[in-house]
């Protein structure tokens, strides 16, 4: 007997008022009880279609049914009355709180006139924690629990708050394969208990792994709904895509060429007093993809944002190609060659009320072609946004459209052209591809790649083990602000070896970033 569907989108349009058609005529059924996996490109529209649900965009047109029922959604909290939860890929706990605080936080436990119940908060959160097992520790402050323990208190909260179907927008973007491992036992866990989830990725083995059905978004459109057990991981991205897709990235052998980027003793200490960097030596060669993983966390921003030029070291020097360039600031590292793709493409990476145009000259304005005699040459701008939307795919209707109006993984191709286009000497990756579908990773890694075999540096940092893997020619794992493993044989790696590394389980003895002697 076929189970009725507990959630029924009908028909639903959304277009915003820069002309993007981002939902078109959208249908989909969720059965109680199943992980149905929504997958599509990046502007595909399956974010705005969960924005919908949710309560945090309204439709032009179409209906929402909850067990055939028509529901009106203005707001989240109406969406959270109806059972409704979300989980956003970008955590939002208050970090100063503990575990408890923001799992109740703003519906707290109270007793006589709003005296708050921090015994009950405590209790509440480890009886939903058993419950679950979505294993946390009420007592710890959320700014220095692990990065899974984190994903599983903001799970925590939408089950407080009384959801029977869960939202989860790339859980498991930031989590190690044993973190991941734990997060879809505790998915498991909650299908079991009846709850109803639909779960956003972009990593296609992770919809194998754990969903019941798949629906397909393309451009706006549902392209096919299917049981999961039916369907390729290869067959899944064809769909997404519209062609066929490569499953690996290959690169030729690598020669590495001269020392470009080298740090000794490098040290940087939080504003707070935490030491994130602990006597980093790293040598970067032309020619050569050096891989950081590491649990998000452990220093890889902090080292990243060091090497840029956003953060002062406490202590230690950086040279590229032998000149010290410690004291240089953000441009005096620009104009020595290096490129910096950010973990944050918003905080960091883009103007987002700036034009598309215009972000595309944010570091190079004032030179050749695009200034002249102090004046900006528009035709030199328009030429140069034409040619990055079209090398990498930017989905927008102009170049004049502002950042914000894209949708994440293409304002994630927008900063990778930019930086890119620079030509650099260094390239500073951090996170690449994150938040961005099958299609365009495979973009942005023949585009990395092609910066190697041009004689650049690359400086990989991914919490995507299999990119690191794919890429690196050497990989450094990073653990409490120190290296603590340097491989060069990297295909011999596995994601689970790597994973023991990053948590700590691991280390190598005296390691560091510097190349084998020869």
């Amino acid at each position: 007997m076929d189970i009725p569907p507990i959630l029924e989108l009908r028909g639903i349009t959304k277009r915003y008022p820069n002309g993007t058609l981002a939902n078109d005529n959208i249908s989909l059924s969720v059965r109680k009880g199943e992980i149905h996996a929504l997958v599509g490109e990046n502007g595909a529209g399956k974010t705005t279609l969960m924005k919908i649900l949710y309560g945090l965009e309204q439709p032009d047109s179409g209906q929402i049914l909850l067990g055939g029922t028509p529901a009106t959604i203005a707001h989240p909290e109406a969406a959270i009355r109806l059972g409704i939860g979300m989980v956003h890929q970008h955590f939002m706990l208050v970090p100063s709180l503990t575990v408890a605080e923001n799992v109740v936080l703003g519906r707290e436990p109270t007793r006589g006139v709003g005296v708050i119940e921090e015994a009950a908060e405590t209790r509440i959160t480890r009886e939903l924690s058993e419950q679950y097992g979505l294993h946390v520790d009420p007592a710890a402050r959320v700014d220095v629990v692990p990065v899974g323990e984190r994903q599983r208190v903001e799970i925590l909260k939408t089950l407080y708050r009384g959801a029977e179907i869960l939202i989860l927008d790339e859980p498991t973007a930031v989590l190690t394969p044993q973190e991941t491992d734990d997060l879809f036992r505790a998915i498991r866990a909650l299908v079991a208990s009846g709850k109803t989830v639909i779960f956003i990725t972009h990593k296609l083995r992770e919809v194998k792994a754990i969903s019941d059905n798949v629906t397909v978004i393309r451009r706006g459109r549902v392209i096919r709904t299917m049981p999961t057990a039916d369907v390729t991981e290869e067959e899944i991205a064809r769909l997404m895509v519209g062609r066929d897709v490569l499953e690996h990235t290959s690169k030729d052998a690598f020669t590495p060429g001269i020392a470009m980027l080298e740090t000794q003793g490098l040290n940087y200490v939080t504003p707070e007093g935490k030491r994130a960097l602990r006597d980093i030596a790293l040598t970067l060669h032309a020619g050569e993809i050096l891989g950081v993983a590491g649990v998000e966390g452990n220093g890889q921003t902090e080292l990243v944002e060091v090497l840029a030029g956003l953060l002062p070291p406490a202590a230690g020097m950086i040279c590229i190609v032998g000149h010290d360039v410690t004291a240089l600031g953000t441009r005096g590292r620009r104009e020595a060659g290096i490129a910096h793709i950010p973990e944050d493409r918003l905080a960091l990476g883009l103007a987002a009320d700036a034009s598309i145009m215009e972000n595309l000259i944010v570091d190079r304005y004032y030179r050749v072609p695009f200034s002249r005699f102090g004046f900006l040459r528009r035709r030199a701008e328009e030429a140069n946004a034409r040619t990055a939307i079209a090398d990498y795919d930017v989905r927008t209707p102009s170049a004049q459209v502002p950042a914000r109006a894209l949708s994440g993984g293409n304002m994630q191709k927008l900063v990778v052209a930019r930086e890119l286009s620079s030509h650099p000497k260094i390239l500073l990756a951090a996170q690449p591809t994150r938040g961005v579908d099958v299609g365009a990773s495979e973009l942005v890694h023949r585009q990395l790649i092609a910066a190697r075999d041009a004689g650049a540096a690359v400086l990989l940092v991914s919490a995507d083990l299999g990119e690191v893997l794919t890429l690196s020619d050497r990989l450094v794992v990073m653990y409490n602000g120190e290296i603590v493993a340097h491989f060069t044989d990297v295909p011999a790696l596995t994601e689970e070896e790597l994973g023991y590394y990053m948590l700590g389980v691991k280390r190598q003895p005296a390691s560091s970033g510097q190349p084998p002697a020869n």
